[in-house]
């Protein structure tokens, strides 16, 4: 199913082209902070990583079609598109498990620059619960149902060990959330109406690993 938006004109955007939209984002991004005002389709491509063709049909379904001879305005095109990923309103995101990796991501400072807020940090270990991380106190995971609902989280973050990563995903579901982040290395069962997003590190590694291996073997 794709997204919509609510603009005038604007068509269903399918899930292949929301999946490039962040990088296209992220590119935008950084030509402003070059302090470039205009792009044409062709630098905006290469630095996203895609085709010129594939760029402008993507934008085409935001309804952006750039101007002739003058390319695409980056401030407007940057909030074209963090419309469409919804990001025109603050997302509310708690961490589930803040062992090495979850206070990596509660430090991480892109998630208040592309518009979420952590608000919440939960573990199950009492050793780590009561302590500070990022400005904010650990609590208890079984409180998690009660942070969700006080703090209007919408997105849920997994970062507790593979064994326990279905028991933390049912219990966002249960406390509300429709959007979880997993970097648990294992597939999770959700219902319909919640989307998932997996992280698998060692995963990608090992796919790395397979091509790395094919061109070793071709003497590629």
């Amino acid at each position: 199913m794709g997204v919509r938006s609510s603009g005038a004109g604007v068509r269903a955007v399918p899930p292949a082209t929301v999946a490039r939209l962040p990088g296209y984002l992220r590119a935008l991004g950084a030509l402003g902070d070059e302090g470039i005002v205009t792009t044409s389709s062709d630098e905006l491509a290469e630095r996203a990583g895609v085709s010129s063709a594939q760029l402008r049909k993507d934008l085409s379904f935001l309804g952006s079609y750039g101007r002739r001879g003058v390319g695409y305005e980056v401030a407007h095109l940057s909030e074209q598109v963090g419309v469409v990923l919804g990001l025109a309103t603050q997302r509310r995101v708690v961490i589930v498990g803040i062992g090495n990796l979850g206070h990596a991501l509660a430090n991480y400072s892109g998630f208040a620059e592309r518009g979420f807020a952590v608000v919440g940090l939960l573990d199950a270990d009492p050793a780590v619960v009561g302590t500070t991380v990022a400005g904010l106190v650990v609590e208890p995971a079984d409180e998690l149902a009660r942070v969700v609902e006080q703090r209007d989280v919408s997105i849920g973050v997994i970062a507790a060990p593979a064994h326990a990563a279905q028991r933390v995903c049912d219990a966002l579901v249960d406390a509300g959330v429709s959007g979880i982040l997993t970097f648990a290395p294992r597939a999770l069962r959700v219902p319909d109406h919640v989307d998932v997003r997996a992280v698998d590190v060692a995963s990608e590694l090992q796919i790395l690993a397979f091509h790395d291996a094919r061109r070793s073997a071709t003497g590629a």
